[in-house]
């Protein structure tokens, strides 16, 4: 049975501020090349433009469901069959812009079987602290 079936999904939601344009932050939230510089150990794209996202040495293979340019991007991740799936985990990436502030702020959306709430709240501060310091932001 797979572990979908046996565990519940849980949304978690974070946003932080992050001093630099959409236009900087996107490419870092939408190519396999910024991917890997702050998000996971490795970010391959293979033929059929699917993302392969290597943490730990595994892969986790994803499709880029849905984007925005300069604005948000959305993965859904796929079996170990490359195959889609019901009630799939997904990450949605969303830039945001204070117009009273002119502060841009990353939203994420983490929607998987982690439900953790203080642990996804520290792993998400820290990748988007080393995405910060790749921006100078």
């Amino acid at each position: 049975m797979p572990l979908s079936a046996t565990r519940s999904k849980h949304r978690f939601t974070v946003e932080l501020p992050v001093n630099a344009s959409p236009k900087i932050l996107y490419p870092y939230l939408a190519s396999a090349s910024g991917l890997s510089q702050w998000f996971c150990q490795d970010v391959r794209i293979d033929e059929d433009h699917r993302y392969n996202f290597i943490w730990d040495n595994q892969s986790h293979y994803a499709e880029m469901n849905s984007h925005r340019t300069n604005r948000s991007v959305r993965y859904v991740f796929l079996d170990q069959n490359k195959r889609h799936t019901p009630d799939a985990n997904y990450l949605d990436f969303s830039l945001e812009e204070s117009q009273l502030t002119q502060e841009v702020y990353l939203r994420v959306i983490d929607y998987s079987e982690e439900t953790d709430d203080i642990e996804l709240q520290e792993m998400w501060e820290s990748l988007i602290l080393k995405l910060r310091e790749l921006v100078g932001g």
